[in-house]
């Protein structure tokens, strides 16, 4: 996998570091808040993604493999192939 959650992370403080220099003038500054608001976006859904990935998991652990083949996104096991 290219990308993980730590990557997002490392995006999330880039910015707000990008938001907290203070030599920007007020054109820099909503430019860079309008990217921010993109970001928080886009984080929003990759966070929910994987909320829901850690749910199937917990549903999984708690209740066997039964429910795998219902829950697609949590991919198959070594053993499956």
């Amino acid at each position: 996998m290219k990308n993980k959650l730590t990557d997002l992370n490392d995006h999330l403080f880039m910015q707000l570091e990008r938001l907290g220099d203070e030599d920007m003038d007020a054109d820099k500054i909503e430019q860079e808040a309008k990217r921010a608001d993109a970001m928080v976006q886009v984080a929003d859904q990759i966070i929910r993604n994987a909320d829901l990935q850690l749910k199937a998991a917990n549903l999984i652990a708690s209740h066997g493999d039964r429910f795998r083949p219902m829950l697609p996104m949590i991919g198959k096991t070594d053993a499956e192939g």
